[in-house]
């Protein structure tokens, strides 16, 4: 069978010593399955590649895994440990150019500096613009003192996927219920949630050339465009937007299919905000690549639309070349 090539955006691997700062959601993991993680969250030439390539999967861009330094108490530590999990994703990515790209791992704990490096790797370092792991220790995104972060996107044109992460206080409703508290719920709630924040925050009005990612479908955003509209306008709360809510989500807001491979999910998303907002993705290691792979290819989509999810749109958005263009490179 002919597969479609593809691109995949939400992809994770974890640098050296990064490991401690997942340990809260990894020790109540049978040992054995995370052993089989850390092997595929360390590995950049071997099985990753082996998979990418029976999928037809021919380019990723990669991530340093949750939460990474939106987990450091210390300030400049998360400074200079970004910078260090940049270093090394640079020097994995050179390695296979042609097949990899990179996010910039960036602490916000310090804009300007979270700034800096982004600016930094984009232009020294080829990167694709930078994915972050949730809040920072309960600090979520939209106020002034990150607008030099948000700035400094917008200016380089490169996007922000915004990832998961735990609730920093976990609501009552969740309360007793870990199995509601992680990726299965609470890490989608607290994504959307957060990403409402910047548009209610003025974020979007304020750069409105930004683009942000969000994975997992939307994180269910899509499917609430109406009703946020809707309740909106009834009580907007002294806030006033440029826009109705619904026009930023997919414009300014991207999404990818990373996590949910359900053809009505993404019939659903399509429908919402058009091809030209939906983006492939696996959710590597934390997804089966196969079945990523499998589900956009059996999707009851025309080739057009096909071919623009699965790799159009991001060529379009991170400016690479043809698929032609990436094949020579492999030459």
């Amino acid at each position: 069978m002919n597969q479609t090539p593809k691109i995949a955006l939400e992809e994770h691997f974890s640098a050296p010593g990064f490991d401690a700062y997942s340990a809260k959601y990894t020790r109540a993991l049978p040992a054995d399955f995370v052993a089989r993680l850390d092997a595929r969250l360390s590995d950049f030439d071997d099985q990753r590649l082996a998979e990418m390539d029976a999928a037809n999967i021919e380019y990723a861009v990669l991530s340093q895994t949750m939460p990474g330094v939106q987990a450091e108490a210390d300030g400049a530590a998360a400074v200079r440990r970004a910078r260090e999990n940049n270093e090394f994703l640079a020097e994995r990515v050179a390695r296979h150019p042609q097949r990899f790209g990179a996010f910039a791992h960036v602490a916000l704990q310090d804009p300007a500096a979270a700034a800096r490096e982004l600016e930094r790797t984009v232009v020294e370092c080829g990167f694709k613009g930078a994915l972050i792991n949730g809040h920072t220790l309960g600090r979520y995104y939209e106020g002034s003192e990150f607008d030099v972060f948000w700035e400094r996107a917008e200016a380089l044109g490169v996007p922000i996927y915004l990832h998961p992460n735990a609730f920093s206080q976990p609501p009552a409703l969740l309360e007793g219920m870990p199995v509601l508290q992680g990726a299965a719920w609470g890490w989608g709630v607290e994504t959307a949630g957060h990403a409402l924040r910047l548009l209610f925050g003025g974020v979007f009005d304020r750069f409105p050339r930004l683009t942000l990612l969000l994975g997992h479908m939307g994180e269910a955003l899509p499917y609430q465009r109406w009703r946020i509209d809707s309740r909106f306008a009834a009580y907007p709360s002294g806030i006033k937007l440029a826009r109705k809510p619904s026009e930023y989500i997919g414009s300014n807001i991207l999404i990818t299919t990373s996590g949910v491979c359900s053809a009505p999910a993404l019939l659903g998303a399509i429908g919402e905000l058009g091809a030209q907002a939906v983006l492939f993705s696996v959710d590597y290691p934390y997804e089966s690549t196969a079945e990523a792979c499998a589900f956009i290819e059996q999707a009851p989509l025309d080739a057009r639309t096909r071919e623009q999810v699965c790799h159009g749109n991001a060529r379009r958005l991170f400016k690479l070349g043809s698929p032609q263009d990436l094949a020579l490179l492999q030459i």
